[in-house]
């Protein structure tokens, strides 16, 4: 079987499961983002060199006390918001400087991990459970967002993309291709917001425009981070796609900004 076919064939499923777990119910919805995150660890502490044990247990616990025993607790869900800010806006400081990104400390390491990991995933968990019921439709609605933009950043970027977005640490990104994929996701919310109508136009385009800037710098974050460690893939549970990691780079890095840009609207209303 070739290269392409087997991507799309993994594409497919991953996607298939994605959704049918998001739409059967929030418990199905739960368990598979629960189980994406113990595979993330995994990765993040074979690309880090960091020992599993302690991390495998911290997720267990997190999962336990911040998704099934504190559900929605605003102070907890402003805290844990805070603590991913905080370290996604570390992140982004290193992305621009020179050098490796990888900290040399296991606690710094540890830090990391629960930062731009656990929590991001724990918030991804939360998030459809905000406004009291479970609504599905805000977790479709981001991914279709990230699978936009990284759609159209590609076509434009292969079209006209002339200028370098960030050449030192991924080559082929354009700033045409950027510009294209934040123009055409920010539209396609509109119409989006035709059939989801618990947000309003303007809301879902700047949800849209969250994502899609956001999750482009979370592509370049991990891109460096695979480069500090030497390699092409975070895993390979995906045929053709690598692990979960690189499927979930943009979302994990933009979902505390969209987490609280969420909050807030829910708040004002």
């Amino acid at each position: 079987m070739s290269e392409s076919i087997t991507r799309t064939i993994s594409g497919l499923v991953y996607i298939a499961l994605l959704l049918g777990a998001t739409l059967l119910s929030p418990i199905s919805f739960t368990v598979l983002f629960a189980i994406f995150l113990l595979i993330a660890v995994h990765e993040y502490c074979k690309l880090s060199h960091l020992d599993v044990k302690l991390p495998l247990g911290i997720t267990i616990v997190g999962i336990g006390l911040f998704c099934i025993y504190i559900s929605n607790d605003l102070k907890t869900n402003l805290l844990l918001n805070a603590a991913a800010l905080f370290v996604s806006v570390g992140l982004l400081i290193e992305l621009f400087k020179t050098g490796p990104s990888a900290p040399r400390d296991k606690s710094a390491k540890l830090v990391r991990l629960i930062g731009y990991v656990i929590v991001p995933f724990i918030l991804i968990i939360k998030l459809p459970f905000l406004n009291t019921e479970y609504n599905p439709y805000v977790i479709i609605g981001m991914f279709i967002m990230i699978w936009a933009n990284d759609t159209f950043a590609y076509i434009v970027g292969k079209g006209i993309g002339k200028n370098k977005l960030f050449e030192r640490i991924s080559p082929k990104k354009t700033i045409e291709g950027f510009v294209g994929g934040v123009v055409f996701t920010v539209a396609g919310a509109y119409i989006l917001a035709l059939y989801y109508t618990f947000l309003s136009p303007w809301q879902w385009m700047g949800f849209a425009a969250i994502v899609a800037i956001f999750g482009t710098l979370g592509d370049l974050v991990e891109s460096k981070l695979k480069r500090t460690a030497g390699v092409k893939d975070s895993g390979n549970i995906m045929p053709g796609h690598g692990g979960i990691l690189d499927r979930l780079d943009s979302v994990l890095f933009a979902v505390p900004f969209l987490f609280l840009y969420y909050q807030i609207i829910l708040y004002v209303s």
